[in-house]
């Protein structure tokens, strides 16, 4: 069951993320807006889970804050993960199409293609390219498909060169 935000006292700064996959919502959490500039969506929120998710190469864990950035006109979201102490962990990155932000709702819906880079930038790893090839994308929608390759190739290429455009 996804997560919901309930809280009576949501204010204009509080937005609900709902991350979607192949039509149905894989999380929703609440997450304070940050910046909204018609193009450019930057909200904050903590670890939405209640337990450690360990990818191997970096662990999601309570206390842990991410920064996320989404765009209107771009197929990917990219997410600044820090630890408890204040410590950037790395960038995780999902290709997804453009947000749409309906009111105090973001809806993203991702393409099953993330990159993890680590904070030193010595580690980046393409990921899931095996669950995108499954996922019907590739024959059912075809330009939505290249453009997440393309997205995918762009992410790389910030996370190996200048580092990730943020505005």
């Amino acid at each position: 069951m996804p997560a919901r935000s309930t809280d009576p006292a949501a204010s204009a700064d509080t937005v609900d993320v709902a991350l979607m996959k192949a039509g149905r919502t894989k999380i929703r959490y609440p997450a304070r807006l940050l910046h909204d500039d018609g193009t450019r969506i930057t909200v904050r929120a903590p670890w939405a889970a209640p337990h450690v998710r360990d990818f191997g190469f970096v662990r999601f864990e309570p206390g842990d804050v991410f920064t996320e950035h989404y765009w209107r006109d771009r197929w990917y979201a990219i997410k600044e993960v820090y630890a408890a102490d204040g410590a950037l962990k790395g960038w995780y990155c999902d290709v997804t199409r453009p947000a749409v932000r309906s009111g105090p709702l973001l809806t993203v819906e991702d393409l099953d293609l993330d990159l993890w880079c680590s904070a030193d930038r010595t580690t980046v790893l393409r990921l899931d390219e095996d669950e995108f090839a499954r996922s019907g994308l590739p024959t059912g929608d075809p330009a939505a498909a290249r453009a997440a390759v393309r997205a995918l190739d762009e992410l790389a290429a910030m996370a190996e060169g200048p580092g990730f455009e943020l505005t």
